[in-house]
């Protein structure tokens, strides 16, 4: 929740490309309805204004969306254009960026909505575009998607860590003056559904 009646969804749907997981997301945006939502991983390389509109729930007819490279990647930003104006739309390599003004009050924030790489030679990219994202000091920032990392070693239920990549995750979130919004209810975001599973946070 930011400022007054703001509903925000965040979701990784590990593809949009199977019309079932199409209408799972149009029925809970539609039963919801928030007025910004946030889609990773859709592994599509084009969405029309139908299909945008589809997704949302209807009420969320408004869109930005940065294509899938092959089946990787991707993100679908929608939001509803009677409560919020959304203006100054970034494409990034692994992000969407945006300004938020809120309608009925006139607060405003910059959006940022990110899909980290799996693969570990482009995380150091992704980082550089995270910390370049960030806005002047004096302008609210929200941050959030699937960063595809963690910064300390209770995101993950074993001791098989990259302190590296940590390392380098803490200090882009120190440049960017980042405080976390503590996940609620649970400890991790992600499993490999094995029958002793790795548990990660990867979402925040």
């Amino acid at each position: 929740m930011i400022g007054p009646d703001l509903s925000i969804v965040d979701w990784n749907t590990r593809g949009l490309n199977d019309q079932g997981r199409k209408d799972t997301i149009h029925a809970f945006l539609a039963d919801t309805r928030c007025h910004i939502a946030c889609i990773q991983e859709t592994k599509l390389d084009h969405i029309d204004q139908q299909t945008a509109s589809y997704i949302g729930g209807l009420s969320l007819r408004s869109f930005a969306h940065r294509p899938a490279i092959g089946t990787r990647g991707s993100i679908l930003l929608l939001w509803n254009e009677d409560h919020v104006e959304v203006s100054n739309i970034h494409l990034g390599t692994y992000l969407i960026s945006a300004n938020v003004s809120i309608r009925a009050c006139g607060t405003s924030f910059k959006l940022t909505t990110v899909y980290g790489p799996t693969d570990h030679a482009e995380k150091e990219d992704f980082l550089s575009e995270v910390v370049a994202a960030k806005p002047s000091d004096d302008s609210k920032w929200l941050i959030f998607g699937d960063f595809n990392l963690i910064y300390q070693a209770e995101d993950k239920n074993n001791n098989n860590l990259d302190f590296r990549l940590m390392g380098l995750f803490r200090r882009a979130l120190t440049n960017c003056q980042l405080k976390e919004l503590k996940l609620q209810n649970q400890m991790f975001t992600w499993s490999n559904e094995r029958e002793t599973p790795t548990l990660v946070r990867l979402d925040r």
